[in-house]
């Protein structure tokens, strides 16, 4: 549904307040706003409801997924939507979600500040079945800050999950590989290099010196 043009104004202008001076960059003209890690992006989305009015989502990707659009990896925070009535009545709502969306980019980079943060977080998650992406990025984790192992214990996670459907088929066949080379940290890092600065260039994010640590 499209949205009204005084919701878009004032949700934007809530975002340019709190998360412009954070460093986050909008995406073009959406509700969408990144912050930007080279090798893992903060994503925050103002998400619209079926009504006018705005809730908020906020979470980690991890660009190593290698896909053409902004994903939510980790979940920080959602909120259901705050309608909007009026302007006077929804502008304090937007700022509140503007807010909010501030203070969960702060949290995400105190929680993830470096990659083994990432892979202590990501290893030591509960198993979920039927949550493929869980064993994937656990594995990737694992296997960039030199943990073989452990790297195996999730890829092979992935091998359990059934194939039921195209993505799954093409998710079970690059663990097959990165189980392959799990011992070989050097070979992970170019794996996920290559992945990472193609998934850049599909988002257009451009391309940036990565350091994957």
């Amino acid at each position: 549904m499209a949205d009204h043009s005084p919701v878009l104004r004032i949700v934007t202008s809530a975002a340019r307040e709190f998360l412009e001076p954070l460093g986050l960059a909008r995406r073009g003209r959406s509700r969408l706003w990144v912050d930007d890690h080279g090798w893992w992006l903060g994503v925050v989305e103002f998400t619209p409801p079926r009504t006018a009015g705005s809730g908020l989502h906020v979470g980690a990707m991890w660009l190593w997924h290698d896909v053409d659009h902004l994903a939510f990896h980790v979940d920080a925070v959602r909120v259901g939507a705050e309608l909007f009535r009026s302007e006077d009545q929804f502008t304090p709502l937007a700022r509140g979600l503007g807010r909010q969306a501030a203070a969960e980019v702060s949290a995400l980079r105190e929680r993830f500040p470096a990659l083994p943060d990432v892979a202590r977080y990501l290893t030591s998650r509960p198993v979920r079945r039927g949550f493929l992406w869980d064993g994937f990025d656990a594995g990737i984790a694992a296997a960039l800050v030199g943990d073989p192992d452990t790297a195996r214990d999730h890829f092979e996670r992935v091998f359990r999950e059934d194939a039921l459907a195209p993505w799954m088929v093409a998710a079970r066949e690059k663990v097959c590989e990165l189980h392959a080379i799990a011992a070989d940290r050097d070979a992970v890092t170019a794996w996920v290099v290559r992945g990472v600065d193609s998934c850049r260039s599909r988002l257009g994010l451009g391309p940036v010196p990565l350091a994957i640590s």
